[in-house]
């Protein structure tokens, strides 16, 4: 299999004014137009964590995105840790309530 082909996963942790602005639901439709798996929830800490399964060039798109998100929101950090793929992963991206 191609490297660029290749299934990957990432837990990503946003912090900033990202609570209360759409990041979730921006979030998911963008990672959906990208064809990822996965989810995004609200943390109680005010930070969005989300998970995201793809191709690494669409992973990394959505990271990319991350760092901007929606317009009303105002990122201070993104932090990204690429975990192993996990085949119970939700066969779309789904907000977590």
């Amino acid at each position: 299999m191609g490297q660029e082909l290749e299934v990957v996963q990432a837990l990503v942790c946003v912090d900033g004014r990202v609570q209360g602005v759409y990041y979730r639901a921006s979030a998911q439709a963008r990672a959906q137009a990208l064809g990822l798996r996965g989810w995004v929830r609200n943390l109680p800490d005010g930070r969005v964590e989300l998970r995201a399964q793809g191709t690494r060039a669409r992973v990394e798109a959505l990271v990319d995105w991350c760092r901007k998100g929606p317009p009303a929101a105002r990122v201070t950090s993104v932090d990204v840790e690429w975990e192993p793929v996990d085949s119970e992963m939700p066969l779309s991206f789904i907000v977590l309530r």
